[in-house]
């Protein structure tokens, strides 16, 4: 038996710079990944079996639409055909979040699926893979903070944060990224900036589909608004196409406190106070 967290995906900024002829867009981003989220088991098994628990498993799709079978059934076919595997999902992640919960969950399943049969992580087919199944899966299959261009799967390795405290707010609403990035207003704002730290390169960004976002749910602006006047909040943003937003702290005892502050006034949102390396 093989068990892989599935990090929580940050987007620290997220620029959209153009739409694509392929139908994606340009981006240039800022990867960063949480140390808690969801974890996927693989054992070796006679007859193949795809199990789903945790609080948010009943938001998963239906099987054949899930990114973890998917990954499990293309790894086979890539690499190990006569191989039989069971797959448990652990899904503490909520679902069209903006936090990569399913590319995660790919791309954890991957990486197990690797270690299983012996393949090094950044095996360049496992990677082809990887793109394959979505354009942030890439990203969550290395799993380490990475400049990302193209549509986010151009990975450059970028400094990371060194465990700095972060909360995590999602108010329960499930965004359509399709739906987002269909309402963005295709104006290019500029680049990402390519030097100074991350951390500032991150502040000096910004997200542009949170606009578009906020304007499908504007509930995004409730939660980004009591993230912004925690008192020790050094970034707040919304992550990826949303509803999930976060904030930086420079301390732990900030971060806690902004945690029960918000659910307080809000005890229905989901929080989940973590690290960012």
């Amino acid at each position: 038996m093989i068990a892989e967290t599935a990090p929580a995906k940050l987007n620290l900024a997220l620029h959209v710079r153009a739409r694509r002829a392929d139908g994606y867009h340009e981006l240039e981003t800022l990867f960063v990944f949480a140390r808690d989220g969801d974890r996927v088991t693989v054992t070796p098994a006679s007859a193949p079996g795809f199990t789903v628990t945790g609080p948010f498993a009943a938001a998963v799709g239906p099987v054949a639409d899930n990114l973890v079978t998917r990954a499990e059934a293309a790894f086979r076919q890539a690499f190990a055909p006569d191989a039989v595997h069971v797959v448990t999902l652990d899904k503490h992640l909520p679902v069209a979040s903006g936090i990569g919960g399913g590319s995660a969950d790919a791309a954890a399943t991957l990486r197990a699926l690797a270690r299983l049969h012996g393949l090094p992580v950044d095996t360049p087919r496992l990677l082809t893979i990887a793109a394959g199944l979505g354009a942030d899966v890439p990203a969550c299959l290395l799993g380490r903070p990475t400049f990302g261009r193209g549509r986010g799967d151009a990975l450059a390795p970028v400094a990371g944060l060194g465990d700095m405290p972060a909360l995590l707010v999602n108010p329960g609403v499930a965004v359509s990224t399709a739906q987002v990035f269909a309402h963005w207003d295709g104006i290019d704002r500029g680049a990402l900036a390519l030097t100074g730290t991350t951390l500032e390169r991150a502040i000096a960004g910004r997200n542009d589909l949170q606009p578009p976002a906020e304007a499908i749910a504007p509930v995004i602006e409730a939660v980004i608004s009591r993230l912004s006047s925690a008192p020790g909040a050094v970034l707040t943003r919304m992550s990826g196409s949303g509803a999930t937003c976060f904030a930086l702290f420079h301390d732990a005892a900030a971060r806690d406190s902004a945690a029960a502050q918000i659910a307080e006034a809000a005890p229905d949102w989901w929080l989940c106070p973590t690290t960012i390396g």
